[in-house]
């Protein structure tokens, strides 16, 4: 990770060839390659709880309180339960495709949004202020084509990371022994359509989230810059920005995201069919149904705990990579 990161940072500094500068010139790539370098670093650190969350959201599925074992009580007791049966290593599962699905995705959303907001299509008429309803739509309309273009690796990390030991093995298993003989296992069983099931949650997952991170934060950041309520460092107010767009985006995402680890882990049977939801509104209804509104909200803490450091690294990683390309143009 420090190797990429050293890498990034002497190739936006400026101390590459001329064939790499010539490179650099064009913003528009420069920004999407940006946008994905900032979410693989954050997600290196992130992964972990990505594993706990999945586990948890996995956990009890759609059963009552009562009615199953609860195998992670909490998010430091799934640490310590995945530790113990499946090693430490396998905090780590799944960080290939992963990371591999965080640079699609912040590629597309990320790179597209600043795109859009270096050309003012996020503010109003004025050009002064974000228009919450233009920049609501930009970030959706770009989460949603990054969660296709990297769906195929958010399956496998799905279910690399739901795979555990029997003791403390929750929701579908599926075993894959890495990431590209997992993509060479889905096709040859399901095809070329194989590798995008469960395309049909992502897309509201990440429109929603996109709309919701995005949007906020360029609120916050705008207000907090402009007020100096708080500090006159725009690195302060890039932060705190980002801890409070990470609060608003876990309270809209979060039913939305387990309802996508259950579609994308479920199994399925020789049509490719799930065997459990049929789609992305018959997975709300059982769940609410079966494990009552909170069951929508299983593994919230661990999503917090890990989309908050995500979101904060990202972005504050995302706004220090474009200060330092712009001035090394």
């Amino acid at each position: 990770m420090w190797a990429c990161l050293l890498s990034v940072t002497l190739f936006l500094s400026g101390k590459t060839n001329d064939r790499i500068n010539h490179w650099k010139s064009d913003t528009s790539r420069m920004e999407f390659l940006l946008g994905g370098v900032a979410a693989v670093i954050s997600n290196v650190v992130c992964n972990p709880l990505d594993v706990v969350k999945i586990r948890m959201q996995l956990q009890g599925e759609l059963l009552a309180r009562g009615e199953y074992t609860v195998h992670y009580k909490n998010v430091f007791h799934a640490f310590y339960a995945i530790g113990k049966a499946d090693g430490v290593l396998a905090l780590q599962r799944g960080l290939v495709s992963s990371s591999a699905h965080q640079f699609i995705l912040n590629a597309i959303r990320l790179g597209a949004f600043h795109f859009a907001e270096d050309r003012g299509w996020t503010t109003d008429e004025t050009g002064n202020h974000t228009s919450l309803p233009k920049s609501a739509l930009i970030s959706s309309v770009a989460g949603g084509i990054g969660a296709i273009a990297g769906s195929p690796f958010y399956l496998v990390k799905t279910q690399m990371q739901s795979y555990s030991n029997s003791e403390i093995a929750v929701g579908h298993q599926t075993k894959h022994l890495g990431t590209f003989s997992a993509f060479k296992q889905i096709y040859g069983e399901h095809g070329l359509k194989g590798l995008w099931r469960g395309t049909n949650s992502a897309v509201p997952r990440m429109a929603v989230a996109s709309a919701a991170q995005l949007t906020s934060y360029d609120l916050f950041k705008r207000h907090l810059n402009e007020s100096k309520v708080l500090s006159n460092d725009h690195s302060i107010n890039s932060f705190v920005a980002s801890v409070l767009s990470s609060l608003v985006t876990l309270i809209v995402k979060a039913p939305f995201d387990v309802v996508s680890t259950r579609i994308y882990n479920q199994g399925v049977d020789a049509q490719g069919k799930g065997l459990l939801y049929s789609g992305v509104v018959d997975c709300f209804v059982k769940i609410a149904t079966k494990e009552g509104f909170f069951g929508l909200y299983k593994g919230a803490g661990a999503a917090y705990l890990r989309l908050g450091p995500h979101i904060i690294i990202s972005l504050v990683v995302w706004d220090w990579l474009r200060l330092l390309y712009d001035t090394g143009k």
